[in-house]
């Protein structure tokens, strides 16, 4: 009896001490996966917390929170270690079922969500990991006590039992994923200069299609700490993305894109976030040479043989072609030469519309463009102004696609797709086999958000910014940020887009934010839209132009 009494009592009082170091270890945050400095230096003698510095050894060498294990990635080699082996290294820093493991590095990068991550994909627990917010140099700046003391090993007990396949994500459905792009985020953790095409460690310069660019470092405040919810959350919805899409985060190969992962999937609770571990690295290493852009969005570029493989006569003598070729130029020029089923709306048509959208609307459908195709804009001359006015302008009609052809008449021949004198067959299909192009009830249904007045509040989460894109700044003064880059520096001497990663580096040298609401302006409207039209083609979220 008194046995049994003392073994009640020893285990109560076990269970209180349980209870209590849990309670200790509880984190006092918004987020239960991210702890503050002063919780850290509260619970740093609490056995049942774990503390992981994910810095390089040397860093580590130098100067490392007491009591810290180091856990230097570039030695572990993350997740493409056998998993025993995973489970060994795990057990050597001290992770036990029930423990709480806090990981730090210096503050800011990604080592030490990415080791995390491979915590959380071998199977411990999410409710078992946390972050420290701000690193190690949010703990000296509270001036805290660092050592370089190593600490006694304190071996852990953890069994891996099964892979959280659910958080990662592999190629197959990263390549679904990039082929719908309405449900699906390719959400890119690198800078700017590897994802335009500055750079290129694996060879080939860019991107893979439909990525949206959102660096590590974009997540992180000045002193290193992670943005605020509502921050994160405000950065997210000018990106476009939402909780309701499946976000699956990559880089170069796969340590960067930690960051965006843990921001989303533990400080904003996105239900369906995945890291792809290969990254870029296992994505160029495809022996089927996947598609990869430099620009944002390059389908806004036509050449001629696209044109030929989806307007010619072979796709229209079988199935209605869903585009709708407009040639810009003056009606003898079109007259000496163009592209085969090309409609001429003269650039004129464009420009002496602007404040008439109706009566366009109605050229449009007597010329026989349809709505619901993509037009393809045809200057002669690439991206030119009057291109990209009539860019603009249809897009502002709710064109359902939009772009602009970029090879001349002469290159067409060169490619083997020569220009006809015949005239372009406007009417009614007499039979099946009938070619021509019927006329069309275009309609007028405006799109809020491409051209605004200058009355109109900025309406976007970021900061009006103008960009002034004639060779002077504009006449009439402008209320806000003004940056100059004219439009002529964006384009080569025939008209094409320059690579993209020059026109990265002339909006970012210029001053032009990536974060901000975009306004074109010009005293030259179709000078305005040639801005326009670049900022679409490298992805910037929010574009407008302003009605002068």
């Amino acid at each position: 009896m008194w046995r049994m009494w003392r073994y009640a009592a020893v285990s109560v009082i076990a269970s209180g001490l349980s209870l209590c170091l849990a309670a200790q270890a509880a984190p006092q945050t918004a987020s239960p996966n991210l702890v503050t400095v002063g919780w850290l230096e509260k619970n740093l003698s609490n056995p049942a917390v774990v503390l992981l510095d994910a810095s390089p050894a040397q860093a580590y060498a130098a100067q490392h929170i007491p009591g810290a294990v180091n856990v230097d990635l570039m030695l572990y080699g993350g997740q493409e270690r056998p998993v025993a082996e995973m489970e060994k290294l795990f057990q050597a820093w001290g992770v036990s079922p029930g423990r709480r493991i806090v990981v730090y590095d210096a503050g800011g990068t990604f080592l030490a969500t990415r080791t995390m991550y491979d915590l959380l994909y071998h199977g411990v627990p999410a409710k078992d990991l946390a972050i420290l917010d701000g690193g190690l140099a949010k703990w000296q700046e509270a001036k805290l006590p660092v050592t370089k003391d190593v600490p006694a090993a304190k071996a852990g007990t953890f069994r891996v039992r099964t892979l959280a396949e659910d958080v990662r994500v592999r190629l197959p459905e990263f390549l679904d994923a990039s082929g719908d792009p309405a449900d699906h985020v390719l959400l890119e953790a690198l800078t700017g200069e590897w994802h335009f095409g500055a750079m290129a460690p694996f060879g080939r310069p860019g991107h893979p299609p439909h990525g949206v660019l959102a660096p590590s470092a974009d997540f992180f405040n000045a002193d290193k700490t992670f943005k605020s919810p509502d921050e994160l959350r405000r950065m997210l919805a000018y990106l476009k993305i939402g909780p309701e899409q499946e976000v699956l985060t990559y880089c170069g190969g796969g340590v960067a894109a930690s960051v965006p992962f843990f921001a989303l999937k533990f400080l904003l609770g996105y239900p369906r976030v995945r890291l792809y571990a290969e990254s870029e690295l296992g994505y160029l290493a495809d022996e089927r040479q996947l598609p990869y852009w430099t620009y944002d969005a390059p389908f806004l570029m036509r050449d001629t043989k696209w044109v030929q493989a989806w307007g010619g006569q072979m796709v229209r003598m079988y199935t209605p072609a869903p585009v709708s070729l407009i040639d810009l130029r003056a009606a003898d020029a079109f007259g000496r030469g163009h592209l085969p089923f090309a409609l001429n709306v003269p650039a004129e048509t464009f420009s002496s519309n602007l404040a008439t959208p109706e009566a366009l609307a109605r050229t449009l459908g007597a010329a026989g463009v349809n709505v619901m195709h993509e037009a393809v804009l045809i200057s002669g001359a690439g991206i030119t102004r009057e291109a990209a006015l009539a860019f603009v302008m249809l897009e502002s009609l709710g064109q359902k696609k939009v772009s602009i052809f970029t090879d001349s008449m002469e290159r067409a021949a060169q490619a083997g797709y020569a220009p006809t004198t015949t005239a372009t067959s406007v009417g009614p299909k007499q039979s099946a086999r009938d070619l021509s192009i019927p006329p069309t009830a275009y309609p007028v249904n405006l799109r809020g958000g491409v051209i605004i007045a200058a009355t109109d509040r900025a309406a976007g989460p970021y900061p009006r910014v103008f960009l002034a894109s004639g060779t002077g700044l504009p006449a009439k003064p402008l209320d806000g940020k003004v940056v100059h880059v004219p439009h002529a520096s964006l384009l080569n001497a025939d008209g094409t887009a320059k690579p993209a990663h020059e026109i990265w580096s002339l909006l970012t040298k210029a001053g032009v934010p990536r974060y901000a609401e975009l306004v074109c302006v010009s005293d030259d409207p179709g000078e305005a839209a040639v801005g326009y039209f670049i900022l679409k083609l490298m992805g910037y979220p929010d574009v407008k132009i302003l009605a002068r």
